[in-house]
């Protein structure tokens, strides 16, 4: 199967993800800064899960270069993975919503654990759709340290959101952070 129907699906799929996300943003009454600060956790739940579907549709864009066929497989893991990126909305919401308070940061935290998550298989079906282990895509996702840890900081992350919510957010942000510069191992092994 070609792939453009995939990526464009997943490309309609993540933009309707930010629209319902910038939704949540409600317009303020009244002319003057201080009607503003009380947004602000909406505001910058909105912000960290904006990045986050920027980051996994730079990565999708990435995976999918590097590829030049998907299976069946392929089309149910990323459906898997759109399913755990469309909770986003919610998750982001009730965060914003509740002021950061301990269970929806840890809601947040399972729904970014998940996303991670689903990439794994989804990685692998295209591996194995395109020439298994000696293909292009296996050589350059390699051992995949950067999703090692971001799967290790969302699961401190939960946890830690029971004790301190501030704590967790950081982890997330930091996460963020780090998969922010896309993955240039994919690029690389394109250009080779």
């Amino acid at each position: 199967m070609e792939k453009g129907r995939l990526e464009a699906f997943s490309d309609g799929v993540l933009a309707i993800i930010i629209t319902i996300m910038v939704l949540e943003l409600k317009v303020p009454h009244g002319d003057s800064w201080d009607v503003l600060f009380p947004q602000w956790p909406v505001f910058l739940s909105y912000v960290l899960s904006f990045i986050y579907v920027g980051i996994y549709w730079n990565n999708h864009h990435h995976l999918l270069q590097a590829a030049e066929k998907v299976s069946g497989g392929v089309l149910w893991m990323n459906l898997h993975l759109l399913f755990w990126l469309s909770l986003m909305p919610v998750a982001t919401g009730w965060m914003g919503e509740n002021h950061f308070a301990r269970l929806p940061v840890a809601l947040y935290g399972v729904v970014l654990l998940m996303c991670a998550v689903a990439w794994v298989p989804l990685q692998y079906c295209l591996i194995a759709a395109n020439g298994g282990r000696e293909s292009l895509l296996a050589q350059a996702i390699g051992r995949d340290w950067k999703g090692k840890v971001a799967v290790t900081m969302y699961l401190i992350g939960i946890v830690l959101a029971f004790v301190a919510p501030w704590v967790s957010c950081l982890l997330y942000a930091t996460v963020a952070a780090i998969w922010f510069i896309p993955d240039r191992r994919i690029e690389s092994r394109i250009k080779q």
